[in-house]
């Protein structure tokens, strides 16, 4: 998962050729209609577009502005240590982002992985679904209406399938920034002092400088002044955050008849992301096992030219996912879960309020394996496991739990390349028979065999 994703300076506009198309390139049809309607607008669709109707169904959902949801809980936690005016937050901007905002604005180069439809939800060449919210930095940079800003949305991207991953999950970004020339380095200290002052409970560990030359740069325009004091302040503002968080789910996890909580005990690690120096990692003593949390650090100089800011203006920024912190505040087992409309889940969460999940129950899995020989000889790079992933999700939906590789092989004589997955079917509603398992895994072999092209053994 990825924990930051800060702003480079804007790449030259770059086009990928147009992908080649086959019936073993994508899980989509390989003729798509001539357009697609995605929250109340068309968009011409060409080679590029592989959107499927499982994932266009959870566009508008937006399960971090749903009352009492753990997303939206833990988001409205987060967001309360960073109150209006000072910070803006925005929590309603369109999924649906060009390749210009998602990519080139930061500086992914044309053969970055990232842009390859295997990882990435195209609507058609010129736009795509969001895969991070920092394809609304740059922006929000350039709008400049605040000091600071938080950014939270919906994110979409190919992935595994596993009671830990999604294709739709929800980040949050933030961001402060000062003018120098308007605010001195002291003044940027006395404020981190004043956020010290609502994190006395909290155990910290930091043993490194600011800085340093090798291991964590301080870059060329900052003064180690204005460093030190912005990387206080960053600190202290998400120190502010654990405590929060943690304090409130430690409270929830708490035996009944407790009133004595141990401190909370945090450490920050050095770290290095191409986007920011010098660079942080923060993480929290959770349950005996130290729990990493989020990325952050100073963002790089070049960034905040490319929008246009003074060059006296100086910015941290952090990134975190809201999944995977909420599956440790409320204890949720199965990512599956925060999409579920069953009363039994949602009636058990309350709006401001941190409380432990209650299994209402564990309902019986049960296992088939997929075996099939890929489309060639030798073709084992014609279909991306995100492409089989993509198939079993249109087919199973949040029926499957978990998608394993058991097994790979290449003939001697022919180099024809097989595969074999193993699919485990549980719902989380009830109880599958095996009948309705049977019908299941037999579409979708037929949709494999249709859509990529395979051959089932």
């Amino acid at each position: 998962m990825r924990r930051i994703s800060i702003l480079r300076p804007p790449a030259p506009r770059t086009q990928l050729p147009p992908p080649r198309r086959s019936s073993s390139s994508s899980s989509t049809p390989a003729t798509p209609p001539p357009a697609i309607s995605l929250l109340g607008r068309a968009y011409p669709t060409d080679c590029w577009t592989n959107i499927t109707p499982s994932i266009a169904a959870h566009l508008a959902q937006n399960l971090h502005l749903r009352p009492s949801h753990p997303i939206a809980i833990t988001r409205s936690l987060i967001e309360s240590r960073f109150p209006a005016p000072t910070y803006t937050h925005h929590t309603r901007l369109p999924p649906i982002v060009t390749t210009g905002q998602n990519f080139d604005s930061l500086g992914f180069p044309p053969d970055h992985p990232g842009r390859a439809r295997s990882d990435t939800y195209y609507v058609n060449a010129g736009h795509v679904l969001r895969t991070h919210t920092s394809a609304h930095q740059l922006d929000l940079f350039r709008e400049n209406r605040a000091p600071g800003f938080l950014v939270s949305a919906d994110v979409y991207r190919r992935d595994a399938i596993d009671r830990s991953h999604y294709p739709v999950f929800h980040q949050m970004e933030g961001a402060r920034g000062w003018d120098l020339a308007r605010t001195s380095a002291a003044e940027i200290s006395a404020e981190a002092g004043d956020l010290a002052s609502l994190t006395c409970a909290l155990l910290v560990e930091d043993p490194h400088p600011p800085f340093h030359e090798q291991r964590n740069p301080l870059q060329p325009q900052h003064s180690p002044e204005a460093a030190a004091a912005v990387a206080a302040h960053l600190k202290r503002s998400l120190e502010s955050v654990v405590l929060a968080l943690f304090s409130s789910a430690g409270a929830a996890a708490a035996d009944p008849g407790s009133t004595a909580q141990p401190p909370l005990k945090v450490r920050w690690v050095e770290a290095y992301f191409p986007f920011t120096s010098p660079s942080w990692e923060l993480e929290v003593l959770w349950r005996g096992s130290w729990l990493e949390l989020l990325g952050c650090g100073i963002v790089q100089h070049p960034i905040l030219a490319a929008a246009r800011l003074p060059p006296t203006h100086i910015s941290w920024a952090f990134g975190v996912g809201l999944e995977r912190i909420a599956m440790v505040l409320f204890g949720i087992p199965d990512i599956r879960l925060f999409w579920s409309r069953d009363e039994r889940f949602t009636s058990q969460f309350v709006q401001g309020q941190v409380a432990r999940f209650r299994e209402f129950s564990r309902f019986p899995g049960s296992c088939r394996d997929m075996a099939f020989w890929l489309p060639g000889a030798a073709a084992g790079a014609a279909v991306h496991e995100n492409d089989v992933m993509e198939v079993v999700r249109g087919v199973g939906g949040d029926l499957v739990e978990d998608v394993a590789l058991k097994d790979e092989f290449t003939h001697p004589k022919t180099g024809r390349a097989s595969r074999c997955y193993r699919v485990h079917y549980r719902s989380l509603e009830r109880t599958l028979t095996s009948e309705e398992v049977n019908a299941k895994h037999a579409e979708l072999e037929r949709a494999l065999k249709e859509l990529l092209g395979v051959e089932i053994r």
